[in-house]
């Protein structure tokens, strides 16, 4: 158990730095960038269980806290979306612990995530910069569509920003943790065997 807390702690560490590692994308609004920290939180929820995985998350977010730009808004956002990813994807593959059901288990994260976050950040999250930060619909819009023609409204911030975001997100996320989560889990799995 000590061994799977350090784990899990080290991992926290990581995403933590990653999270600070923040990339502006072309297209797409500039309060949404783009950051690798579930990477370490997704290997920590495949190696050790979902639970681990969504208390990685919340400890990553809560320790980004004193910094935060947006008032808690974005760390609150950015833990309840991403432990559905999270969650969602931890408990398939816990169920099948085979590469195949890796890949399942993230495709469908991903599209839970995605579809999810779209009446959250609509109802709760855009409402809250609003009444917060004091950031008008019409200024959120009007940066967005600066940098996408498409977006015009709220509904299109949802559809042509939010939502391929987090689909962009899930999938980049996805494929990295694939590439790198065997080798490892394996040095996790390795210290976790020692304290049984």
């Amino acid at each position: 158990m000590t061994r799977r807390i350090a784990s899990a702690a080290i991992l926290t560490a990581m995403a933590v730095v990653l999270m600070y590692l923040e990339i502006p994308l072309p297209f797409f609004p500039p309060f949404l960038k783009f950051d690798f920290s579930e990477v370490p939180v997704l290997i920590g929820t495949f190696a050790l269980g979902p639970l681990y995985g969504v208390a990685i998350e919340l400890a990553k977010n809560v320790i980004h806290l004193p910094v935060s730009h947006t008032a808690g808004i974005g760390e609150v956002s950015n833990f309840l979306n991403c432990s559905v990813f999270i969650a969602t994807a931890g408990i398939i593959y816990s169920k099948i612990r085979t590469r195949k059901s890796a890949l399942i288990s993230m495709a469908i994260a991903t599209a839970t995530f995605a579809l999810m976050s779209c009446p959250f950040n609509y109802f709760i999250t855009l409402p809250l910069y609003s009444q917060v930060l004091g950031f008008s619909n019409e200024a959120i819009i009007g940066m967005s569509a600066a940098v996408n023609p498409l977006i015009h409204t709220k509904f299109d911030l949802i559809l042509w920003g939010f939502l391929p975001f987090n689909i962009f997100k899930g999938v980049v996320i996805s494929a990295i943790t694939l590439v790198i989560y065997k080798p490892i889990s394996k040095l996790i799995n390795a210290t976790a065997e020692k304290t049984k």
